[in-house]
């Protein structure tokens, strides 16, 4: 099967998750991916916690293999004279250098763009930073829940009313997301490169694609610079546009705004009564009466279970989703139909299951193409790819200026 980018050759350097989970989505698109990594590995190898599972996977780092399925690895030393020289050769021949260093470590190590470009006049450069690659914090390292959630204002903007308190997101939400905006990047300055034969540089950061995320609140707040206005349940707008919990503790969350919404809400909720409430006659009023609308509806929905509510809601034609736990989500009929969970073949450990990249086009197979490489698994076959032979790579190896899996 043709896959549509198995003829682009990407030359990635980076660590943990967000521009590795980049180039993971190229390999699903069918891109060869090399993996440039320390001679100890990626930092984020072996850190996060392994699946709670007995037997054969026991220990295996499974959110590793997310951002890291489909490459190639080879262990270099980039401090060093011939690791450098290595990079430059493998970029000869690549269509797509990623990294997430910041501009003081392209430069230092040889990768800034221009330095490449004396390398591939028509190489794709991309770069994923905290907060950008110039300004006065350019220098600033960043993760996702400092760059991501906590400087773009999201994290404020998510608590629960004035007083709530700052939340906590979930691993690699901001790294992903920013993932995906590098992916387009890249799939735009291919085509770039392709059309004027000139090499492209492509940057995004943790900090401008969260704001993003938020333009629709940014479209207000960029002009006002007003604060915005953090609202608890019961303080929201409309009350069929809230959250609310069922009998069993599981939450229901409904997203209907308009004022026609109202009485099949009522209805589905045995609350008819409150139509006749002159109180309630229109947005504003139930706005003005929202704290003692949200525990009436509380009230009503403790009558059953989020699941028994369900085809209820259906009937009723409301817009709403239940509030599952991942652990749920991960048997949805739903997310089994769209194939949200792949299968991945390991060749040693067998087959597990894991995330799909969010995007599908019809007829062509966009899955995880293996699993993630040991460190330096393939340092030996990518040097030779370059033109090594095995008494050089048998040097570079003794030299300590690359590394290879041991057999």
């Amino acid at each position: 099967m043709t896959l549509p980018l198995d003829d682009i050759c990407v030359v990635e350097i980076d660590s943990w998750m967000a521009a590795p989970s980049a180039a993971a989505i190229l390999s699903d698109l069918g891109a060869d991916v090399i993996k440039i990594e320390p001679l100890t590995g990626d930092p984020m190898r072996n850190t996060t916690r392994p699946a709670k599972i007995n037997g054969a996977f026991k220990g295996y780092d499974f959110q590793f293999d997310v951002d890291n399925r489909g490459k190639r690895s080879i262990a270099i030393d980039l401090g060093s004279g011939p690791g450098r020289d290595i990079v430059h050769r493998l970029c000869e021949s690549a269509d797509v250098f990623l990294c997430n260093l910041l501009q003081r470590r392209q430069e230092k190590f040889g990768l800034a763009p221009e330095q490449l470009f004396a390398t591939n006049s028509k190489l794709v450069h991309a770069t994923l930073t905290g907060y950008g690659t110039v300004g006065p914090e350019a220098w600033r390292p960043g993760y996702d829940v400092t760059a991501f959630f906590g400087r773009s204002g999201l994290y404020d903007s998510m608590r629960d009313g004035a007083e709530g308190q700052v939340p906590m997101a979930r691993p690699a939400q901001g790294d992903h997301t920013t993932g995906l905006a590098l992916v387009s990047g890249i799939l735009a300055a291919l085509r770039l490169a392709e059309r004027t034969g000139k090499g492209q540089v492509i940057e995004t950061s943790l900090f401008e694609t969260a704001a993003w995320t938020l333009a629709t609140d940014y479209g207000v707040t960029a002009v006002d610079r007003a604060p915005v206005r953090r609202r608890s349940r019961q303080q929201q707008i409309v009350a069929t546009a809230n959250r609310y919990p069922c009998a069993d503790g599981n939450w229901v969350v409904f997203n209907m705004p308009e004022a026609s919404a109202w009485p099949r809400f009522c209805a589905a909720l045995g609350l008819d009564h409150l139509l006749d409430d002159d109180r309630l006659q229109d947005i504003k009023g139930r706005f003005d009466n929202m704290a003692e609308l949200v525990g009436t509806v509380d009230a009503a929905l403790a009558a059953k279970s989020r699941d028994d509510w369900g085809p209820i809601f259906d009937e009723h034609r409301l817009i709403w989703g239940p509030v599952l736990g991942l652990h749920e989500v991960t048997g949805d009929p739903q997310a089994e139909a769209i194939g949200l969970f792949p299968t991945i073949e390991h060749d040693e450990l067998g087959e597990y299951r894991t995330v799909r990249a969010p995007m599908r086009i019809r007829d062509v197979d966009i899955s995880p193409q293996h699993s993630s490489p040991q460190v330096g698994e393939h340092t030996r076959s990518v040097l030779a790819g370059a033109g090594f032979d095995d008494a050089m790579i048998d040097q570079l190896v003794a030299d300590g200026h690359v590394a290879e899996q041991e057999a």
